[in-house]
């Protein structure tokens, strides 16, 4: 049980270890995530940020979950790579991405994909944030509101209590394990990493309702029905965004991009694609 919990950190791959590394994958011949022609390294904030884009016209970025990578998204990169010019981003400390010292953090992440943006000269990007790393995409959109046009946000929560109680303690009984083996000195596993990875879903992030109600960017905010993320914490992120769309996937769990891509895809593409609108039942009452 451990070697499976420990092979993928992320609550995503530690649940479900053979459903992430399956449904990611895409029939074609294009190894997204290790693609040596169109990978990238970036100096970014003091470490090297690998990325890799594909297709062309507005730019998409594309953030996975924790403990995941650009091949997490797979499906994802292709299916916008073929309408969009997308920008896929192993995130500081996965993938391809150097690690740091120290703490992990949310706006640590953000930073990287500002300056990122900067570096390339794009000044207005669509993004799309899986799992946790919808988390990424509401801090650029709070701290940075003229880089992010549009944004859609898959699993994403404000503090750590969004998620259900059964996620929470599983978080606190993996940092323990995890502790045990850096106090063993074991070296099967990049346990320090994993660590900082567990960090990040057990003691953050810590977003304010203010600060979220600062979010000026058409965001869709999406949710399985049997989501890790309580659906109340979910409505409520809907609920404080002033310009957002809410889309529950009935009977979906957080792992939606990776079970049902094409569900997941047109429902993100439509909201792409569409002017934003906020309809409102009682208009339709006058």
């Amino acid at each position: 049980m451990h070697a499976a919990i420990c092979t993928f950190v992320s609550i995503a791959c530690l649940l479900h270890g053979s459903l992430y590394g399956q449904t990611n994958q895409v029939t074609n011949t294009v190894r997204y995530g290790s693609n040596p022609s169109q990978g990238v390294f970036a100096n970014v904030n003091g470490i090297q940020l690998y990325y890799e884009t594909y297709g062309n016209g507005q730019v998409v970025v594309q953030i996975h979950g924790n403990g995941g990578s650009i091949a997490g998204m797979s499906n994802q990169a292709k299916f916008f790579s073929e309408h969009y010019r997308v920008l896929a981003v192993d995130s500081r400390a996965h993938g391809k991405s150097q690690a740091s010292e120290g703490r992990l953090t949310y706006e640590q992440m953000a930073e990287d994909y500002n300056t990122l943006l900067d570096q390339l000269n794009l000044k207005s990007v669509y993004v799309i944030g899986v799992s946790d790393r919808g988390i990424i995409g509401l801090l650029l959109a709070i701290k940075y509101p003229e880089k992010v046009a549009k944004l859609a946000i898959m699993g994403a929560n404000l503090t750590p209590d969004g998620a259900y109680a059964w996620a929470q303690e599983w978080v606190v009984q993996q940092e323990i394990f995890v502790n045990q083996k850096i106090a063993q000195d074991d070296k099967t596993k990049p346990w320090a990493r994993n660590k900082q990875l567990l960090d990040l879903m057990g003691k953050q992030p810590n977003i304010s309702l203010t600060d979220l109600r600062k979010i000026e960017a058409p965001t869709l905010v999406m949710a399985g029905d049997r989501d890790v993320i309580r659906p109340e914490h979910t409505l409520a992120i809907f609920e404080n965004i002033k310009n957002s769309h809410l889309s529950i996937f009935p009977g979906s769990t957080h792992f939606i991009a990776q079970q049902d891509p094409k569900l997941f895809n047109d429902t993100v593409f439509k909201f792409f694609q569409m002017p934003f609108r906020r309809p409102d039942t009682k208009d339709a009452l006058k």
